[in-house]
């Protein structure tokens, strides 16, 4: 009598997890060995271009090409010759009175000297219609030659370096306050008794560095 063979024992679920394991985990290597049989890695994606041969242009200019500046230019003084105008930069003008202290009834007598400081002749207008003399007292104007000035004139002068030239005929103060208003008739004097007074003068537009001091009694 025949007996039938025992039924196969059932294997567990933990084993059959485990094959179905071991089944994903080789198709997951047989998937990554044909990539990398694509991909290579390592090598570039595409042939490089030639460095020598494909090399692009450089983009600098050629330095013939860039706009050239302008030369800077830099600025002379002007030379001056003989004959030139005279200005501040080359002449002194100076006040002058022929006292510094003035008695009761004494008028001061009033002029000028120029002085050519430069190394040319120059020229300038020394007339009275380009003189003015001025006399204050602190901030107070007294008295200026061109209130009343009668037939000015004209009168170019050359100046020689370093020779000063003055007044041929000095302006006499009466000792008045001038304006343009007063040169008719009567003036009112200014104060006296020992009171000083500067002197200023300009001469074609060049006026005196310093003034002149001089006292009343």
């Amino acid at each position: 009598m025949s007996t039938n063979p025992a039924p196969a024992r059932r294997q567990s679920p933990q084993v059959y997890r485990r094959r179905r394991l071991l089944v994903l985990l080789g198709l997951v290597a047989v998937i990554i060995a044909i990539v990398l049989v694509i991909v290579r890695p390592g090598s570039s994606q595409g042939d490089e271009p030639d460095a020598a041969a494909g090399a692009a242009p450089s983009a600098t200019p050629d330095a013939s090409d860039e706009p050239t500046a302008p030369p800077t230019v830099i600025p002379t003084e002007a030379t001056e010759v003989d004959g030139d105008a005279c200005t501040a930069k080359n002449v002194t003008v100076e006040a002058v009175t022929d006292k510094t202290v003035y008695e009761a009834g004494e008028q001061p007598q009033l002029s000028v000297t120029i002085t050519n400081t430069g190394k040319n002749v120059c020229v300038l207008n020394a007339g009275t219609n380009a003189q003015v003399f001025t006399v204050k007292s602190g901030e107070e104007l007294y008295w200026q030659s061109t209130d009343c000035q009668v037939d000015p004139i004209d009168a170019e002068v050359s100046l020689t370096p370093g020779t000063p030239i003055s007044s041929s005929v000095p302006i006499v103060w009466d000792r008045t306050r001038s304006s343009a208003e007063t040169c008719e008739g009567p003036r009112e004097a200014v104060p006296a008794g020992g009171a000083s007074y500067h002197l200023e003068v300009t001469v074609d537009g060049i006026a005196s560095e310093t003034s002149k001091q001089f006292q009343l009694y």
